[in-house]
């Protein structure tokens, strides 16, 4: 008996013993893992915060247990094709307070699905790719941007979740209508289709061309009729202007003898 209580103390022992080991192997493995500059931690998944880290671009070696992003008040102006395709299980990205200006098409390519937060707002986007946010589920943050409004950003917020929201919050710096300048864009949408404008600025130039086709033929019709006149009246004018032909004395002796 005293043999299996030894045998049992010692099993327990070297069981907190390598547990330990495995979480210090755990906790190193993924300080080591953390890209520099940004701090990492453990609370109901991987949290890796980069915030007021000076980055000029977003890290390539983002651990890919990823679920918290903070990539928020740094110099990162694009957001690369794919830069996130290997962090599946994302859920909140932040970055905002950046001077991005730029997102490529398939920027979020990866963690379209699994995100439930994106945060793009304070930072210098005019416009983006129509298929930039394509399947995005997330929740976004696009305020505060110098957002140019046309047909292109009508097809986004269109595409995106929680549109309604989004565009209600989405400032027209400049628009395809002056008149929309500083105006929210929810408001400009409804006032006009701004995907039918192009289309609308063709007819309206196609309706100015054949009028002005159609006034050059009439002006050149009464031109036209005008100068003949002109030139009937002339003609006449010169007619009557002739002398009389007078008749001559034998004429006039052949015509009394007939009688």
């Amino acid at each position: 008996m005293h043999l299996v209580d030894l045998w049992l103390t010692r099993s327990l022992s070297m069981c907190l013993l390598l547990q330990s080991f495995v979480l210090m192997i755990l906790c190193f493995h993924s300080a080591s893992m953390c890209p520099k500059g940004c701090l990492c931690s453990h609370s109901g998944g991987l949290n890796v915060s980069c915030s007021n880290a000076n980055l000029k671009e977003i890290p390539r070696d983002l651990p890919p247990e990823t679920v918290l992003l903070y990539l928020d008040s740094n110099q990162i102006t694009s957001i690369p094709n794919e830069i996130f395709k290997d962090l599946h299980q994302l859920r909140v990205l932040n970055l905002s307070k950046n001077g991005i200006e730029f997102i490529d098409e398939h920027a979020f390519k990866g963690v379209a699905e699994t995100l439930q937060t994106l945060d793009l707002s304070d930072n210098r986007i005019k416009s983006v790719h129509k298929n930039a946010f394509n399947n995005l589920k997330a929740r976004a943050r696009i305020a505060n941007n110098p957002w140019h409004c046309d047909c292109t950003l009508q097809q986004v917020l269109r595409s995106m979740a929680s549109n309604h929201e989004t565009a209600n919050n989405v400032i027209c710096k400049t628009s395809v209508l002056d008149e929309h300048a500083g105006r929210p864009f929810l408001n400009a949408a409804k006032d006009a289709d701004l995907c039918n404008l192009p289309k609308k600025t063709t007819d309206y130039a196609m309706l100015v061309t054949m009028f002005g086709w159609f006034t050059m033929v009439i002006s050149y019709v009464v031109y036209y009729v005008r100068q003949n006149q002109e030139d009937a009246r002339r003609h006449l004018e010169y007619l009557k202007s002739l002398p009389s032909r007078q008749k001559k004395p034998d004429e006039a002796d052949d015509i009394s003898t007939v009688v």
